[in-house]
């Protein structure tokens, strides 16, 4: 296999391909499953390639995208996944920016670079696939962000059949911006188990009686009983559970009413759950529902709950996976490869392709905080794009690695 310093070189030689896709990408934002020119320029780099590719995985408008790089032919044929997320968010783009997007969508949370960094690994891989000791499955997915679309688009590529014919070994992915808080720029941040939170919606529909609002005592009141529950299940958070176990519960819309003098019949409630254990996702899930029931029982109404379980699970990392990806991003990066301390809470669906191969999941820091104040999901998030090309470079180098040592 080649010095690692080589796949270093390549990556950075093509650093400015992969700003330029990056910023094309920009341009075309999509939210959701359904991404067609997005997925159109996916499939039209890598016919430049000359990579082989399926479209249209996962069923139902979802377009995601699976190509396959096949290297020289070894008795066990390993295979090495890279997925990438490429949708963006319903969010209108305040940058000012000269490659903004025009079309009230946005990729305010760095998808476009992580389409961007896995084309150049893919540029590279099939340019040195008769080094390639195995294959290597790229994977595109659109869906990621959390939506009302049910489940997202790792769930759906899966049952479509993206880690099949063939089925990796090993899967990896990255994050940029500035997920870890505190990194300098160019660094790369990793842990060895639990990394991300699971991400679920919950919903409480409150039922009551309506009346008008100058005779309440007729009334069995909705929003009064709403009230009480939210802030009785955030008792849930700092009354049942250790302070050493990392919970959010958060409340993210209330809807009521239709007049200032109308006392509804019904209140909904929406909010999000977040852990990073299984069973304390259970546990919230059922608690919540249960003080819900009774706090609304107690005041003569009623619930219907839903929690939504396709919600992507607690994102985990492989520590033997880890530990061979910390090797390799130290010897091509000394100096720049930290251990996190602690985990982050928001929630990402790789952890869906985790739950199915071993692999590891990392981020790349891509914002100076001087230069880049605003963090994801804002309409004038923006990254360093000078810095991706690391991404591809730490990318081809496990990849070739890898393979090469577990023929």
């Amino acid at each position: 296999m080649q010095d690692l310093d080589y796949f270093k070189k390549l990556a950075f030689d093509i650093s400015d391909s992969i700003i330029a896709w990056r910023r094309e990408l920009h341009k075309i934002p999509e939210p959701g499953i359904h991404t067609p020119e997005t997925q159109a320029f996916i499939c039209a780099e890598l016919d430049k390639m000359g990579i082989p590719y399926k479209k249209d995985i996962g069923g139902n408008g979802c377009t995601g995208v699976v190509a396959l790089i096949e290297g020289k032919e070894t008795k066990s044929k390993k295979v090495f996944a890279i997925r990438a997320d490429c949708d963006g968010l319903p969010i209108k783009e305040e940058t000012g920016l000269p490659f903004a997007s025009t079309n009230n969508n946005m990729h305010a949370c760095g998808h476009d670079a992580h389409t961007a960094i896995a084309l150049g690994t893919a540029k590279i891989l099939s340019e040195n696939a008769d080094k390639l000791e195995g294959c290597v499955k790229l994977i595109f997915q659109p869906g990621e962000e959390g939506n009302e679309i049910m489940p997202g688009g790792a769930k759906r590529m899966l049952d479509h059949g993206a880690l099949m014919d063939p089925r990796p070994d090993v899967i990896t992915g990255l994050h940029v911006g500035m997920v870890a808080p505190g990194t300098k720029p160019g660094t790369f941040n990793y842990r060895k188990t639990a990394l991300m939170a699971s991400m679920d919606k919950f919903t409480i529909k409150v039922c009551g009686v309506g009346s008008h609002g100058a005779y309440p005592h007729k009334s069995v009141d909705p929003i009064a009983i709403s009230a009480q529950i939210i802030s009785a299940v955030q008792t849930i958070v700092s009354r049942e559970f250790s302070a050493f176990t990392p919970i959010v519960i958060s409340f993210g819309s209330i809807h009521a009413g239709t007049a200032f003098n109308i006392i509804p019949a019904e209140c909904t409630l929406t909010g999000t759950v977040r852990a990073l254990k299984s069973e304390v996702r259970e546990t919230l899930a059922r608690r919540i529902e249960e003080i819900a029931k009774a706090v609304a029982g107690g005041m003569r109404g009623s619930i219907e709950f839903d929690f939504t379980w396709e919600g992507s699970p607690p994102l985990v990392n492989n520590p033997e996976v880890t530990e061979e990806f910390r090797k390799v991003a130290e010897q091509l990066f000394p100096g720049e490869v930290f251990e996190m301390a602690e985990p982050v809470m928001g929630g990402e669906d790789m952890s869906f392709f985790l739950n199915e191969v071993p692999g590891t999941y990392f981020f790349l820091s891509t914002c100076d905080p001087e230069k880049h104040k605003y963090y994801h999901h804002n309409s004038k998030f923006d990254i360093d794009d000078g810095l991706i090309w690391k991404g591809t470079a730490l990318f081809t180098a496990m990849a070739f690695k890898w393979l090469s040592e577990n023929k």
